[in-house]
């Protein structure tokens, strides 16, 4: 008999298990995918880790979280700078005085809020009530036709006037040469690949790869007196309030044998609205490969329907009301802990499913 059946071999799953472990529970863990790590597993191809399911940089500026993840990592010093290509055309990422410079001609800071202010006040956006107009209202149209239309329409499968407001209520827009896309004090990608930190924290503990909780449910919650969920909210109370939308992906993975730089960057994304993916990722560079090959991924989005993995979800009013009716059953749930992004409907960071983990951890144990 376990103390706790885990649902999922992710971040939260993994987290947890190890902290239980350490306080003597004894778990099982089980994930319907053929490997531990959910969607930070990194597998090795050809001498180099790729990241399955999306690029994962990790980054914050909670120093808990940093010395937590340490432990299981030694981090290399890479730094998320993005580029986008609009139609053979190159800007950094996030927008800062080389976007500005590559744009307009500017050099100077003022010159950069002038224009942006000029666009703005063109525009005569007073209330945006959708995306479209949410954008311009903060960062001109300039900015927004190149840089932002195109990639989320492709991110969200629907036209920019269609997506609410509230998605891009800020824009990082910086007023500076710099191509940190992230401001946290603490950033880099795990020497080795996500996966060893994952089967760091497994090590000892029971686990089986290739089950599916629904398929097995009865004879799994016997074997344990608590569950701790991470699979999809509304499924485990079998869509009686109906179903939560998400946006999926879909990844073509290539080796590419001639060449040993594909594009120069980790990750490019491709803001036109023409070009079918929304990046390439080449996956060397998080760890500064020097083989004489490399492997890219070309990320799709897709839409979600039930057998995809649900990636992104759709946080508008109407998923919202669904995902508050299943949180109050879930909390009348006495012998299930849920956690992760799909049981809390949330799209997270990696620092921050290892943050609520903690935090549910310390629920439950102190």
């Amino acid at each position: 008999m376990y103390d706790y059946l885990i649902v999922g071999a992710g971040l939260f799953g993994s987290v947890f298990a190890y902290e239980a472990n350490k306080r003597g529970k004894k778990c099982l863990v089980i994930d319907k995918r053929g490997h531990v790590g959910g969607n930070v597993y990194t597998e090795e191809v050809e001498g180099i880790h790729v990241h399955k399911y999306g690029a994962h940089i990790f980054h914050t500026n909670n120093k808990q979280i940093w010395d937590y993840v340490n432990q299981f990592a030694e981090f290399n010093r890479y730094t998320n700078a993005p580029v986008a290509n609009y139609k053979g055309e190159i800007y950094n990422l996030p927008f800062n005085m080389n976007t500005f410079n590559k744009l307009w001609g500017v050099t100077t800071p003022e010159q950069a809020k002038q224009r942006i202010d000029q666009q703005r006040i063109a525009a005569k956006v007073e209330n945006p009530t959708n995306l479209e107009e949410q954008a311009i209202s903060l960062v001109g149209t300039d900015i927004y036709e190149k840089l932002i239309k195109g990639y989320t329409e492709k991110q969200w499968g629907r036209s920019a006037k269609q997506l609410p407001a509230f998605i891009i209520k800020r824009l990082p827009v910086r007023f500076t040469y710099d191509n940190n896309y992230f401001n946290d004090r603490y950033q880099g990608i795990p020497i080795g690949g996500y996966t060893a930190i994952i089967e760091k924290m497994l090590a000892g503990i029971d686990v089986r790869l290739n089950v599916d909780f629904f398929k097995e449910r009865e004879q799994l919650e016997s074997l344990a007196d608590k569950v701790v969920f991470t699979g999809m909210i509304d499924q485990y109370f079998d869509y009686q309030f109906g179903v939560l939308d998400y946006r999926s992906l879909q990844f073509e993975t290539q080796v590419l044998s001639t060449t040993d730089n594909f594009q120069g960057n980790a990750v490019v994304n491709y803001t036109d609205r023409e070009t079918p993916y929304t990046r390439i990722i080449e996956h060397k560079h998080f760890e500064f490969g020097k083989q004489d090959h490399t492997v890219i991924t070309k990320e799709y989005p897709i839409e979600w329907e039930y057998g995809l993995e649900p990636y992104y979800p759709i946080n508008n009013a109407e998923n919202n009301a669904i995902y508050k009716q299943y949180k109050t059953l879930a909390e009348k749930e006495s012998t299930v802990l849920f956690g992760g992004r799909l049981a809390t409907y949330k799209y997270y960071d990696m620092h921050q499913v290892i943050g609520e983990a903690l935090t549910t951890v310390t629920k439950e144990f102190e």
